[in-house]
């Protein structure tokens, strides 16, 4: 019995085990290798030429390369991460406001039209004049304070 025997390879749940966490090792490396070559070109403070030594050191030596950058340069991968989402996600909001705007820089009928009630309830303007400038902004025809209230001479 000088045979030795693999305690794997005794027991098949044991070997699918073994493969699978192989094999999740294997992804996780990838999305490691990944996450540290997105992250060295995200990196606005590395010149070219860092920036080409740590990709030259990660393709010609990738699991010391690899590693070495994590330790060297990981405590700020988190933080240029969160950097680029939050660009990202003002980014979006700022093209979901400007889309929902219009894309002009006028304000909405609904914004003119609130503004204009609010003159009229402090007594700014009178019920004819809101009901003109009312009508012009219903039609597009220019922005309400412009109309009636600069021309308004009442004195209230």
């Amino acid at each position: 019995m000088s045979a030795q025997t693999y305690l794997a390879y005794d027991f098949p749940l044991l070997s699918a085990f073994w493969a699978m966490l192989w094999f999740f090792l294997w992804i996780m490396w990838f999305v490691l290798l990944f996450r540290v070559v997105f992250d060295i070109f995200r990196d606005d403070s590395l010149s070219g030429w860092a920036k080409t030594g740590w990709m030259v050191f990660c393709i010609v030596l990738p699991f010391l390369g690899v590693f070495v950058y994590v330790i060297a340069r990981g405590k700020n991968m988190g933080r240029r991460e969160i950097a680029h989402a939050r660009e990202q996600q003002e980014a979006m909001d700022s093209y979901i406001r400007e889309t929902a705007r219009g894309g002009d820089d006028r304000p909405s009928r609904v914004d003119e039209l609130t503004r204009l009630s609010e003159i009229r309830a402090r007594g700014d303007i009178t019920d004819e004049e809101f009901r003109k400038a009312k009508d012009l902004v219903l039609s597009g025809s220019g922005p309400s304070a412009s109309s009636p209230h600069a021309t308004s001479t009442s004195g209230r």
